[in-house]
C-alpha cells in the first residue's frame, strides 16, 4: 500500500537531549492509528515534526529518512493542505472576536484569521459551509469564538483542518477537557469521518479517546516506539502497565477501552 508517512531512524534533539530517538514508523494511506503514551513521551514532538515545525536531527553517519506522501521535500503550504492538523494550542491563538466561519476559512491560508491580503473565493465559502455541516456547527458560522463551548470550538478547529479535504487528519489530544458525554459524541463523530474515508492519526494518552473503528495502536515511551500493532492485542493489563510504568487494569466495553490504576474502585 502507498505510505502516507514513512520515518526511518528519525530523532529530534533539543538542548542536547533526545526528545525522539531513532523512530521507525510507517502509516499507509487509508490507515487509522492511535498514538498513545504517557505525558512527556514524545507524542507532541512527533506532531510538530509532521507539521514541519521542527526538523529531524542530522547525523551524517546515520542519516534519517522522513517521507510524507512519498516525498522528502515539501512546500509547507502545500503539505498542510494535504495533512490537516488539529492541535489544541490553536484555540488560544485566535482572537476572541474571530467568527467561526473565519476560523474554518483560515485553514485555506494556514493562518489564524482571514486577512485583507487573502482572496476568499466562492468555492472556499461553499467548502467552509460543507466542513461546518460535517461537524454539525453550520448554525454557528457567524458566532464569535468567545461565545463557543469547548466542544463547539474543537469542532470548529476540526472543520478548519478538514476544509481543504486533506488526505490525512492528525488529531493532537482532541478530547482533552471534554466531559464524558462530549467524549462519546466525539468518538462517534470520528467513527463517521472514518466511514466516509477520512484517514485519522490520533495522539492521546487516554484509552477512552480512541474510536472503536481505530484498530492500530502505536505506543510511545521515552521518545521511542515501545510497541506497534493491533489494538486488541496491545491494550491489555500487562502491556499498558509497562507502557505507563504503573499497575494498570484495562477494560473494554462495546469496542471502547478504559484503564484505571489497579485497586482503584470505578464508579
Amino acid at each position: 500500500m502507498e505510505k502516507a508517512l514513512e520515518l526511518r531512524n528519525v530523532s529530534v534533539v533539543r538542548d542536547g537531549r533526545y526528545i525522539l530517538r531513532s523512530v521507525d514508523l510507517d502509516i499507509c494511506k487509508g490507515e487509522n492509528v492511535a498514538v498513545i503514551g504517557p505525558n512527556g513521551s514524545g507524542k507532541t514532538t512527533l506532531i510538530k515534526l509532521l507539521r514541519g515545525d521542527i526538523h529531524p536531527y542530522y547525523d551524517e553517519d546515520n542519516p534519517a529518512l522522513m517521507r510524507i506522501f512519498g516525498r522528502e521535500r515539501w512546500n509547507l503550504f502545500e503539505l498542510r493542505s494535504r495533512m490537516g492538523v488539529v492541535s489544541m494550542d490553536l484555540q488560544s491563538q485566535f482572537r476572541p472576536d474571530t467568527r467561526v466561519s473565519e476560523v474554518i476559512c483560515s485553514g485555506f491560508f494556514n493562518s489564524l484569521d482571514v486577512f485583507r491580503n487573502h482572496t476568499v473565493t466562492q468555492e472556499m465559502v461553499e467548502a467552509v459551509y460543507e466542513a461546518a455541516l460535517m461537524m454539525g456547527i453550520e448554525d454557528l458560522l457567524d458566532r464569535p469564538i468567545e461565545n463557543l463551548s469547548l466542544g463547539e470550538m474543537r469542532r470548529a478547529l476540526i472543520a478548519r483542518a478538514m476544509v481543504t479535504k486533506p488526505d490525512l487528519l492528525v488529531l493532537d489530544e482532541p478530547m482533552t477537557g471534554l466531559d464524558i458525554v462530549m467524549k462519546s459524541k466525539f468518538r462517534s463523530m470520528f467513527d463517521i469521518l472514518i466511514e466516509r474515508g477520512v484517514c485519522i492519526v490520533m495522539i492521546t494518552h487516554e484509552l477512552t479517546d480512541i474510536p472503536a473503528s481505530v484498530k492500530r495502536i502505536v505506543m510511545v515511551r521515552d521518545g521511542a516506539i515501545f510497541a506497534d500493532g493491533d489494538k486488541a492485542e496491545l491494550l491489555n493489563d500487562s502491556t499498558v502497565s509497562e507502557l505507563y510504568g504503573e499497575s494498570i487494569k484495562v477494560e473494554c466495553q462495546d469496542g471502547i477501552y478504559r484503564m484505571h490504576l489497579a485497586g482503584d474502585v470505578i464508579q
